[in-house]
């Protein structure tokens, strides 16, 4: 069996030679990196014949005296039983104490192996093992920590190579898909629409050449850069920290190891990492908690997310402001806003789209139907499993589904949107329950809206992302749905009636039927969907005219709430006025959700057609980008919602009154009304249900538990927002209409 290699060298070169002599340049030595890194400030000098005496009374040992170099308000009385190698640079140490939370520690250097690293002012390291290649800001707190170590390749989570090193050690995210064919290279402050773009347009070979590019850019591939931990930084009472960035003001304790990672932390997002943790090859943003034997290897956590209870993360990018709690996480892009809290949920090979929420004894993506590792789950906003759902890959997922319990057998397409989607093993077929939330849950679809919004701590919002349940990408799949309706009511009523008909006329019946209104003739068809499930049993589609009318209202009232917000943005006071930023020429447009944020297709095509021309180059570049797509989203918006009313509604703008005007508002009345009156109806189930009551002897039992249904938060603020409503419709009626 081969042994292992140990070799022997002159202790007298420990802490020198860190960057091999073959990298590096003539006349140039190992600290120049280390130079440029360092920018605490700092005049240091060498020791003098009293300090030495002092270190050395105090049993410090170094290899050199001449290579230990110190501020002007240097103390070595605050230098005790450390052994020093290499060339090593202290701050001032002053006889003070700094406290963190309940801890209290005496700055200064104590119990410790020290390597060839700088210290800011009054630091506090104690009981360190091994300290090498450091560089640490002010006031840092280091104690009881086994290895803290920097290695003259460190790349600290990014996906890059340095001089010498093989293709093949570079670090690649096997997103999306667990046979590698979407990796993609992580970097620091990689947004998820630059996750998405990389791993999305596999079929363009020069636009991933140039991700490849920017990325390379960013960072230089020199040899000899050190690790470092920001001012105000506590860690304590950890294993092994080798290769890692860590910026300001984070908090580490009891970590088991974190290798090669950057850490983002500061004053606006401090990041905290607890017990038994062990994360490898990855970014951490800013603002991230990670708790409690969490394991991640080969990720990015953008800011404010959260893992925690065991959770695992592998091969897997993980959006702003979500949580993973318990479960396993693998080969997942995932977008903001996202909940996975129980322990036997698993989430694999996926692209979850955001706002979206895993339930317990959820597997997604972990039933493979060929000898491959090569299928896929996609899922558009709001994707809400519930308990105990399977599922097959390949599927796919239009925004808002909800799926009810059960083992799907077989692979799923859903294009329609806010769908409750049902496993029906009693009469063995699928059901498919179009605009389910907005009849029978819109408290939770309303409040999880606002709760994004509120939720959403992000300093740096790079991506404009729009939380709202009503947005360019569920238009589109609600118009879309409206004609899937349409045909599948028409293609019922044809083939009871035992006609030979075509898709064309299947959809003009269907219209008839659902235009008119004819409620006894629809109830009395079995609808059936195709194209649904990879199956042979039937798909059937329920409460089709409900949901037939329910669209054609929410795409009516998205153009008005639209047109308000315009009025008041713009601060219109005519209609006239309102009719000159109406373009005369409306076509309903292909949206994206790209990390979040959502952008029409053409826009998408403009900026990957600008990378590979190089009028847009590097990773800022591509961020400045997504920034002023946000200024346009308004605008855009607009258009796209009227757009979408003019072709559900036959509506030419050209010829838009102020008649069709009051209509369009006065109808938006209606439908906040309903929702308003939803939502507390929706919540008002869990007073009134019996099942509910049941746990309870009294009202007031149940009331000092749950809290008043009167006094709901939510449902006050709602309330309130109705009013407000009305009274901006008056207000615009009075303005616009009536000149």
């Amino acid at each position: 069996m081969p042994q292992n290699i140990i070799k022997k060298t002159l202790v007298t070169e420990l802490g020198y030679g860190f960057i091999p002599a073959e990298y590096l340049q003539p006349n140039e030595d190992e600290y120049k990196l280390r130079n440029m890194q360092n920018k605490s400030g700092i005049n240091y000098r060498r020791l003098t014949a009293y300090e030495i005496e002092a270190l050395v009374r105090n049993r410090n040992t170094s290899d050199d005296w001449n290579n230990i170099y110190v501020s002007e308000a240097f103390n070595p009385e605050l230098v005790r039983n450390c052994k020093f190698y290499g060339l090593v640079r202290i701050g001032k140490l002053e006889p003070f104490y700094l406290s963190f939370s309940d801890m209290k520690v005496a700055v200064g250097l104590y119990n410790s192996t020290i390597i060839s690293s700088d210290f800011g002012d009054n630091v506090c390291v104690d009981n360190v093992n091994y300290l090498s290649h450091f560089i640490i800001g002010n006031e840092v707190i280091i104690i009881n920590v086994n290895e803290l170590v920097t290695t003259n390749h460190a790349k600290f989570g990014n996906g890059i190579v340095k001089e010498g090193e093989k293709e093949s050690v570079r670090i690649q995210l096997e997103v999306c898909n667990e046979n590698g064919g979407r990796s993609i290279m992580p970097f620091n402050r990689m947004l998820p629409g630059d996750a998405y773009l990389w791993s999305k347009y596999r079929d363009d070979a020069a636009l991933l050449e140039k991700f490849k590019q920017f990325t390379e850019a960013k960072y230089n591939n020199k040899r000899g850069y050190y690790g470092k931990i920001g001012s105000r930084t506590v860690i304590k009472n950890s294993g092994i920290i080798k290769d890692c960035w860590i910026g300001e003001d984070a908090y580490i304790k009891g970590a088991n190891k974190l290798k090669n990672l950057t850490i983002n932390s500061g004053e606006n997002g401090k990041t905290q990492i607890g017990e038994g943790v062990e994360m490898v090859n990855g970014i951490i943003g800013f603002g991230c908690r990670i708790f409690y034997g969490v394991k991640a290897v080969r990720f990015v956590m953008a800011s404010f997310s959260q893992l925690k209870y065991g959770a695992r993360l592998i091969n897997s990018y993980l959006g702003n402001n979500a949580t993973i709690s318990c479960c396993e996480v693998l080969n997942s892009l995932i977008f903001p806003a996202h909940e996975q809290h129980h322990n036997n949920s698993f989430l694999c090979a996926a692209l979850i789209m955001g706002q979206s929420n895993i339930a317990a004894g959820a597997t997604i993506g972990s039933n493979h139907n060929s000898r491959a590792a090569d299928g896929e789950i996609i899922a558009g906003r709001g994707f809400w499993p519930g308990l105990c759902v399977s599922l097959k890959h390949n599927s796919k997922f239009a925004s808002f589904t909800i799926l009810a319990k059960g083992d799907y057998p077989a692979e799923l397409n859903i294009p329609i949107p806010f769908a409750l989607v049902g496993n029906d093993v009693t009469n063995n077929q699928l059901t498919v329950m179009p605009g389910y939330w907005f009849m029978y849950n819109m408290y939770a679809l309303e409040r999880n809206s606002w709760k994004y919004v509120d939720r959403d701590q992000r300093f740096e919002k790079i991506q404009k992302i729009d939380y709202h349940y009503l947005a360019p990408d569920t238009l589109n799949e609600m118009v879309d749905a409206l004609a899937i309706i349409e045909e599948a009511v028409g293609k019922a009523y044809l083939t009871k009636q035992q006609a030979n008909f075509t898709k064309e006329a299947a959809i003009a019946a269907g219209n008839k039927l659902l235009q008119n209104n004819e409620t006894d003739t629809i109830n009395e068809l079995e609808v059936v969907l195709t194209g649904i499930e990879n199956s042979k049993r039937k798909v059937v589609l329920n409460k089709s005219l409900q949901a037939y009318q329910l669209f054609q209202e929410l795409i009516s009232y998205y153009a008005a709430i639209q047109l308000m917000a315009a009025i008041s943005q713009q601060q219109i006071q005519s209609f006239r006025a309102l009719q000159a930023i109406i373009p005369s020429h409306l076509e309903r447009t292909q949206w994206l959700n790209i990390g979040g944020q959502l952008i029409p297709t053409t826009d998408v095509d403009h900026l990957k057609n600008s990378i590979k021309s190089g009028d847009i180059f590097g990773w800022d570049a591509v961020h400045k980008w997504y920034k002023q797509q946000g200024r346009k989203y308004e605008t855009q918006k607009l258009h796209h919602a009227l757009a979408c009313f003019a072709e559900v509604k036959q509506i030419n703008f050209e010829t838009f009154t102020s008649t069709q005007l009051t209509e369009l508002l006065q109808a938006a009345i209606t439908t906040k009304e309903w929702m308003v009156k939803g939502i507390y109806t929706a919540r008002a189930k869990d007073y009134e249900n019996p099942f509910k009551k049941m746990v309870y002897d009294t009202n007031e039992e149940m009331n000092q538990v749950i809290g008043k249904l009167e006094d709901n938060s939510f449902i006050k603020q709602q309330n309130a927002a109705l009013i407000d409503f009305k009274k901006e419709v008056a207000e615009i009626s009075k303005c616009l209409l009536h000149e």
